[in-house]
């Protein structure tokens, strides 16, 4: 038995009501050159299922299910399923041909929204077809109790190799033969050991905690002496029409931009990249809200996840992050100041990170039981509190970066890689974007009673680029500007 750390019990405690806490991604493979006609949808399926199986036991928890403690009074374990069937989590599906980005969008909003089966390994993978050109989909979603979206990097990596033909992967130690699930006195046992420790925990967590509220209250002192606006404070976003208790249902766009865009932008006027997804998003979100005729009463604010990870967790799974609140200038009509001050606020936002030791939220995660925060969860989403409580931010935004070089998959090479992370109870929009090769990829997951028009944000997001570009170029220190390559499934 492995137990789960905190945040990823977390995860997992806050699956209530109508959050789906997936982390999710949408491969778009091209087969490969001159043989298009030997790859019939059965023979992609099947040479993509006989990859995955070969390569399952490089990832484990792609085999483990949860076992929760007792009465919910300690955190879940890690247990290798003795009824593990990958035919549970491997499937078909298939959209009308020949097939766009927005049929594969609704497919696989659909999927988002369903929740995982907590009896089974939390992750489950669709082979799309019906694309046009004669492409695949897959779009695979795993719980975010299993990883983070630098992790994730190390779950897609098993099943890609750098060339056309699939490279020989050692087999595993020995044959799949897991033990039973753990007996009822193993699950008490663990519950009542976790239970003895938890004073102890407590304590701590709450020393750090006061030394954290210290240290980063000093620091917002000195801001505001020098005349620097602080980090935003959590739950002082403006009430949005994006923010809100969340409905059953998804809606998913998906965007493509040239990384040269985002380089030149930043040569232009500094910041990061990272910087100018955040502007782009600002100049997007502010659109939207200006269509709605709404007009918020203050900047909007974004939570940015952060890695907290140290150099010898890097490949490991499970959750190491925390995030950042950061003002997205939206009451700026100038393009470039809106960028220049969210590149400011993310520097300090970054400052504040080594007074909490990068650490705070998931201290607070190992802190409370699952059952307590299960409870709050539920009681949260029956009574649509986030419909009446200050949002703790309008929207996650989240920006990760990936493989500079080709990737192929199954023989395949993958032409479009989509991040998708999840929505939250209070805050009905994610926008997480990801570089492969020499290109940005943009999935926006949005609840559909929230945000029914995210495909028209994707739109505004475009437009939002292209209004920095033109600044960029029009400085004249930088030039050349690349042609925006074709959309997934497009001819």
């Amino acid at each position: 038995m492995r137990p789960l750390d905190g945040l990823d019990a977390a995860f997992l405690s806050l699956e209530e009501g109508h959050n789906r806490l997936h982390v999710g991604a949408v491969l778009v493979l091209d087969p490969p050159e001159g043989r298009r006609s030997l790859f019939s949808p059965s023979t992609r399926f099947a040479q993509i299922r006989r990859l995955v199986e070969e390569r399952l036991h490089l990832v484990p928890p792609l085999r483990q299910r949860v076992v929760r403690a007792p009465l919910g009074l300690h955190h879940p374990v890690w247990v290798d399923d003795p009824a593990f069937d990958l035919d549970d989590h491997l499937r078909r599906a298939s959209i009308p041909a020949p097939g766009g980005p927005r049929e594969l969008e609704e497919l696989v909003a659909d999927l988002l929204a369903r929740p995982l089966d907590l009896s089974r390994p939390l992750w489950e993978m669709v082979v799309v077809e019906g694309l046009r050109q004669d492409r695949t989909a897959v779009a695979a979603r795993l719980h975010h109790a299993i990883l983070d979206g630098v992790s994730g990097a190390t779950v897609l990596a098993a099943f890609f190799d750098l060339r056309p033909h699939s490279s020989p992967v050692a087999g595993p130690a020995g044959p799949w033969d897991p033990p039973p699930l753990p007996s009822s006195p193993a699950r008490w046992k663990h519950a009542l050991g976790g239970l003895a420790r938890q004073p102890e925990t407590v304590l701590g967590v709450l020393q750090r905690g006061v030394d954290t509220v210290v240290g980063v209250a000093e620091h917002n002192q000195r801001l505001a002496e020098v005349g620097q606006r602080p980090p935003p404070s959590p739950f002082r976003a403006p009430r949005t029409s994006l923010n809100g208790s969340l409905s059953d249902r998804r809606r998913l766009a998906t965007l493509t931009l040239p990384l040269q865009d985002a380089k030149l932008v930043r040569s232009a006027f500094g910041g990061t990249v990272n910087d100018v997804v955040l502007a782009g998003v600002a100049g997007a979100v502010r659109r939207l809200l200006e269509r709605r005729e709404e007009t918020p009463t203050g900047s909007l604010v974004a939570l940015v996840p952060v890695s907290t990870r140290d150099e010898e967790e890097r490949g490991a799974l499970g959750n190491r992050v925390g995030g950042m609140l950061i003002s997205l200038a939206t009451e700026l009509d100038d393009p470039v100041a809106r960028l220049v001050t969210i590149a400011r606020g993310t520097a300090e936002a970054k400052a504040q990170q080594p007074m909490t030791g990068g650490r705070l939220v998931e201290d607070l995660a190992r802190m409370a039981p699952p059952v307590v925060a299960s409870r709050l969860a539920r009681w949260a989403a029956g009574l649509r509190v986030f419909d009446r409580l200050p949002p703790l931010a309008n929207l996650t935004v989240s920006s990760v970066p990936g493989p500079p070089m080709g990737l192929f998959c199954a023989g395949a090479r993958v032409v479009a890689l989509y991040p998708i992370g999840p929505v939250a109870e209070g805050m009905g929009l994610n926008v997480t974007a990801m570089s492969y090769e020499d290109t940005l990829y943009f999935g926006l997951l949005g609840c559909r009673r929230l945000v029914p028009d995210v495909q028209d944000l994707a739109i505004c997001l475009d437009d939002a680029f292209a209004e920095l570009v033109a600044a960029a170029v029009g400085t004249g220190r930088v030039t050349g500007v690349r042609e925006l390559p074709p959309a997934a499934g497009e001819g």
